[in-house]
C-alpha cells in the first residue's frame, strides 16, 4: 500500500525559536486489510506552552491519536477518529494537571485520514489542511482563531470590528488545556490520482501566501514542495517552527468508490447552541421590568423588557444561521471549504522567487560556496529563459529547486 500514496514531510524549528514545539506523523498502511479498516492516518500538531510544555503537548498527540484511533471499534472511521481525539485531550489535560510546570499546555492538531469512503479530517486549534484537485486549491479545516471567529460575527451582520487590532496568535480551541474540547470533523472528500492534501503549521500559513502555497503543492513533488516551503518560511524570517505534510493520491486502487456516509447531522452543528447568556439576560430583563413597574417607572420597564426582546430575536437569529441545515453537503460532516483560491504561477511570484534565490546566490559568494559544475548557475538561467517567455509554472520549477538546492549548501557550509 505504500505506493498509493507519496509522501513528503518536513519540520524545522525555524529561525527564531529554540526548540521545535511542533509535531507530525505520517503513518500509511501497510496492507490492503489495514488500509480498508483504518486508511493512511497523518497528523500535525503544534504545542502551547511554557518550557518544555508545548513540545510535550504536540508529542503526546501525535502519540496518543494514533493508538486510540487503532483501538476503537465503532462502526464509522470518523467516529472513532473523533473519540481518538477525546482520548488524546483527556490524557493531555490530565498530564498538565499533575505537573505545575505542563500546566495549561495544549496544541493545535490536525488529522487527515484516506479511506475508502474518501478522506476525512479531525481538527482543532489553527493548524491547517488544505486540498488540491487540478486548479483549485481549498482550505478545508476551519482556524479556531479569535481573526477567524470574529469574521464569522462580522459575516453574520454583527457589529463591525476591525480585524487589524485583532491579535493573529490568539487560539481559541486547543488540545490539553481544558477538560473537555470540541472538535471540528470534515468530510469525506471523495478522492481520485492526482489529488493532494497538504497539512502544516502555522509557522508555514503566516510566511506564505495561500496561492503560493497551492502553486508550490501543485507544481512540485511532495517531498520538493515540503522543503521548498519550508526552506520559503525560514528565508523571510522563520519567526515560528514549521511543519508541513503533503499527501498525494497515486494510485486507483484507493480512490472513492462510494458515495461517503449516509446523511446526518454534522458535528460541526453542534459548536453552537443557543447562548445560555442570552438566557439569563432575557431573564434579568423581565425582572428589572417588574421592579420598575413596582416603583412606577413605566418609560424604563418598557425599556427592560425591549432590550430582553432584542437579545433574544438577535441570538435566536444568530443560531438560526448556525444551524440552517447545508443541503448541498448535507451527506458530510462539516462545513468545507472554507476558503477557495486558483492556483496560476504568474510573473509576480517568480519575481518573489528569483529575489529570494538572488540573495541566496550573494550569500553563498560570500561563504565561498558553489553547486558541482554550476549546477545553480545552469538553474537559474534555465528560470530567466522560462520567465521571458512566460512558462511561469516552468520558472517556479526552476527557482524553487534552485533554492532547496542552495539551501542545502548552505547548511552544509554552517555544519
Amino acid at each position: 500500500m505504500r505506493s498509493t500514496v507519496r509522501v513528503g514531510a518536513v519540520s524545522h524549528i525555524g529561525m527564531r525559536r529554540r526548540n521545535n514545539q511542533d509535531s507530525y506523523v505520517s503513518l500509511v498502511a501497510d496492507g490492503r486489510a489495514s488500509w480498508e479498516r483504518f486508511g493512511h492516518l497523518f497528523v500535525v500538531a503544534d504545542g502551547m506552552g511554557a518550557h518544555a510544555a508545548g513540545e510535550l503537548a504536540s508529542r503526546l498527540a501525535v502519540d496518543l491519536i494514533p493508538h486510540h484511533y487503532h483501538k476503537q471499534n465503532q462502526e464509522r472511521s470518523i467516529d472513532n477518529l473523533h473519540r481518538a481525539m477525546i482520548e488524546a485531550n483527556n490524557e493531555i489535560y490530565r498530564r498538565g494537571q499533575a505537573n505545575l510546570e505542563f500546566r495549561n499546555m495544549g496544541t493545535t492538531t490536525s488529522v487527515l485520514a484516506i479511506l475508502p469512503e474518501g478522506a476525512v479530517c479531525a481538527h482543532v486549534g489553527d493548524s491547517r489542511i488544505y486540498f488540491l484537485r487540478g486548479n483549485q486549491f481549498e482550505q478545508i479545516t476551519f482556524d479556531h482563531s479569535l481573526v477567524w471567529e470574529m469574521q464569522v460575527a462580522n459575516g453574520q451582520g454583527n457589529e463591525q470590528i476591525d480585524l487589524d487590532l485583532i491579535p493573529k496568535n490568539v487560539i481559541t480551541r486547543s488540545l490539553g488545556p481544558n477538560a473537555s474540547v470540541l472538535i471540528d470533523l470534515e468530510g469525506p472528500f471523495p478522492v481520485r490520482v492526482g489529488d493532494k492534501f497538504l497539512l502544516c503549521s502555522d509557522g508555514l500559513s503566516g510566511q506564505l501566501t495561500d496561492v503560493e502555497i497551492g502553486v508550490l503543492t501543485k507544481l512540485l513533488a511532495p517531498e520538493l514542495a515540503a522543503q521548498a516551503m519550508v526552506d520559503l518560511a525560514n528565508l523571510r524570517g522563520g519567526p515560528d517552527n514549521i511543519t508541513v505534510i503533503i499527501v498525494e493520491i497515486s494510485e486507483a486502487n484507493i480512490t472513492t468508490q462510494s458515495k461517503g456516509f449516509p446523511a446526518r447531522e454534522s458535528y460541526s452543528d453542534k459548536s453552537h447552541p443557543f447562548p445560555v447568556a442570552v438566557w439569563i439576560a432575557a431573564v434579568i430583563a423581565v425582572l428589572a421590568a417588574f421592579i420598575f413597574f413596582t416603583v412606577g417607572q413605566i418609560p424604563l420597564a418598557i425599556s427592560a423588557i425591549a432590550l430582553g426582546l432584542i437579545a433574544l430575536a438577535v441570538a435566536g437569529i444568530r443560531h438560526g444561521i448556525l444551524h440552517q441545515p447545508n443541503k448541498q453537503l448535507k451527506d458530510r460532516y462539516g462545513r468545507a471549504p472554507y476558503r477557495r483560491y486558483t492556483c496560476d504561477a504568474d510573473a509576480t511570484m517568480v519575481e518573489r522567487l528569483a529575489g529570494t534565490y538572488q540573495a541566496l546566490q550573494e550569500a553563498m559568494t560570500e561563504k565561498n560556496l558553489s553547486a558541482p559544475d554550476d549546477e545553480l548557475g545552469e538553474m537559474r538561467k534555465l528560470g530567466e529563459l522560462n520567465t521571458s517567455q512566460k512558462k511561469f509554472a516552468d520558472a517556479v520549477c526552476n527557482y524553487s529547486e534552485a533554492m532547496v538546492k542552495a539551501m542545502k549548501l548552505l547548511r552544509a557550509g554552517k555544519k
